[in-house]
């Protein structure tokens, strides 16, 4: 995982999330698990992160918010976010 500051490569997956989120923990550490290099947004700190996390979510409030490879997510769904992933192995980013 790496901070927005050091957000040099490929920005192809973000999460936006908040510190006691259940589901961003669960979110994050799924990405952890899979080897994904992702760029994490603390949308209860980082009010720039909350206006893209809205903007990009149509308005969604609620956290996570995962983009992948230009597809975005409200929530945390394993699948659906397995399968986002795929855009990604063609890239050799994930095994």
């Amino acid at each position: 995982m790496e901070n927005k500051e050091d957000a040099t490569m490929s920005e192809k997956v973000k999460i936006y999330s908040t510190p006691g989120c259940p589901y961003c923990k669960m979110a994050k550490e799924f990405l952890l698990k899979k080897g994904v290099e992702f760029i994490d947004y603390d949308v209860k700190k980082d009010k720039e992160a909350l206006k893209e996390m809205k903007k990009i979510s149509g308005g969604a409030l609620s956290v996570p918010v995962i983009s992948v490879c230009n597809e975005v997510m409200v929530g945390f769904d394993r699948g659906r976010l397995e399968q986002a992933l795929s855009c990604l192995k063609q890239s050799s980013k994930i095994e």
